[in-house]
């Protein structure tokens, strides 16, 4: 129990007018004449606020339900409501908090309710995740008001709630989409209209102007008497494997997020696209000290599968051993994929192991390797060299990017393709080359 303002105001002021009091009547009058009536003033307004404490510790706690979102996407706001419910006798007001755990921002705490008598009221307030990973709500605090409002009574509410941090990779994981491509285009993606191509055979129908030669049924025209022809889909079933790196190379931060959270989006972009299209999704992580595998799937659920072992994962501070990754995803994967490897390129000793890992894996399944672009290095070559300072600092970033390029420019020439793209346009430039792939029928 704390007091309030207003006591501590009152207290103040009776206890000046009664210093005030007891000083006049030392000049002008007798001491026992005027000090009475400011002592005892301050004497019965204490006995009050006796009284009103009294009271207060004998108001009920009020009940405090929580509605929390399961899911919540990273970066993102998200309302969270509270209910509570007061059975006390007369109106109360109470000032309530939250205790948000470590990891999120809060908006709109804490807050202040007045309730009458055996009522309840609904309030919001607003929660934003900054980290991934599972969450737990412990507690609320409310602070009541007494019936005179001299004092607070402070009340902890045992309140548990989990929820679960996702990355954001389309706006919101729990998002609907209608219409594949209507989405494609607002993301950037531009597809080219191929009607009737592809590897799969899906119907017979009446030919249409655009049709190639190549695409008649010349037996079933025979047959209905007007040209019939073949339409042809793009190949389903086919498998994708994300390789997904943990380490340190992936620890550069651009804007909110790490590497390490943009690969992960863009790669959870690329693997709800692929299952829309029918294929399945894999995931095997390294530079881990206890890597995760993921076995290929297909449908709805491989997604939220997808969801439920990336949401917790963070980047460490270990190199990326790309040998080992190699070497155990040929162990666990034997039927040939699409193999994306998301990591950083650098000119440094470890990405000769990198060329190798991937030759290996190109062996087996088809490779290609999305690399994360250092923005601050673009954004340091778009400044005027002025000092040594900007000079310097420009010459080492246009050497790194020349040393990036080269090592851009050897593995392309060993046969090993390579994305690189800024952090923010990585997804979708992965869902635009994994499209042309299938419609090249290269998967």
């Amino acid at each position: 129990m704390s007091p309030s303002l207003r006591l501590v105001q009152l207290v103040l002021v009776l206890l000046l007018l009664a210093l005030v009091l007891e000083s006049l009547a030392l000049l002008y009058a007798p001491a026992e004449a005027a000090v009475i009536p400011g002592w005892g003033a301050l004497a019965l307004a204490l006995l009050v606020a006796l009284i009103d404490a009294g009271r207060a510790l004998r108001l009920p706690t009020p009940s405090v339900t929580r509605q929390l979102p399961g899911n919540l996407p990273l970066g993102r706001w998200a309302d969270v409501r509270l209910i509570i419910h007061s059975a006390a006798p007369r109106v109360v007001q109470l000032d309530l908090i939250d205790h948000v755990p470590d990891g999120m921002e809060i908006s709109g705490l804490p807050l202040t309710i007045r309730l009458a008598a055996g009522s309840s009221s609904r309030v919001d307030y607003r929660i934003r995740a900054t980290q991934r990973g599972r969450f737990r709500f412990e507690r609320c605090d409310v602070a009541l008001g007494s019936p005179l409002g001299l004092w607070h009574v402070r009340r902890r509410i045992a309140l548990e709630d989990d929820t679960r941090v996702y990355p954001d990779f389309i706006g919101s994981p729990a998002a609907e989409m209608t219409g594949m491509d209507g989405w494609l285009d607002r993301l950037g993606i531009h597809r080219q209209a191929r009607r009737g191509h592809g590897r799969d055979f899906r119907q017979l129908r009446e030919y249409r102007e655009g049709d190639t030669l190549r695409q008649i049924d010349w037996k079933a025209t025979a047959r209905m008497r007007t040209p019939i022809a073949r339409e042809y889909q793009d190949e389903r079933d086919q498998q994708l494997v994300m390789l997904l790196d943990c380490g340190r190379r992936m620890r550069s931060q651009d804007g909110e997020l790490s590497h390490f959270d943009h690969a992960l989006n863009a790669c959870l972009l690329l693997s709800h696209v692929a299952l829309r299209q029918g294929d399945a999704v894999g995931l095997e992580t390294f530079a881990l000290e206890q890597p995760r595998r993921l076995a290929p799937g297909k449908g709805a659920g491989q997604l939220r599968a997808l969801l439920d072992a990336s949401c917790d994962l963070q980047c460490t501070r270990q190199p990326s051993d790309y040998s080992e990754a190699a070497a155990r995803l040929l162990q666990t994967h034997r039927r040939r994929a699409l193999v994306v490897l998301f990591t950083n390129l650098r000119d440094e000793e470890t990405d000769e192991d990198l060329a190798a890992a991937l030759r290996l894996l190109g062996g087996r399944h088809q490779v290609l390797l999305a690399s994360l672009r250092e923005t601050v290095l673009d954004d340091i070559g778009r400044q005027p060299v002025r000092d040594v300072e900007s000079a310097l600092a420009y010459g080492g970033a246009m050497a790194y990017q020349a040393a990036c390029q080269g090592l851009k420019a050897r593995l392309n020439a060993q046969g090993i393709p390579v994305l690189e793209s800024t952090p923010q346009s990585l997804g979708p430039a992965l869902v635009e080359r994994y499209l042309a792939l299938k419609r090249a029928g290269t998967l």
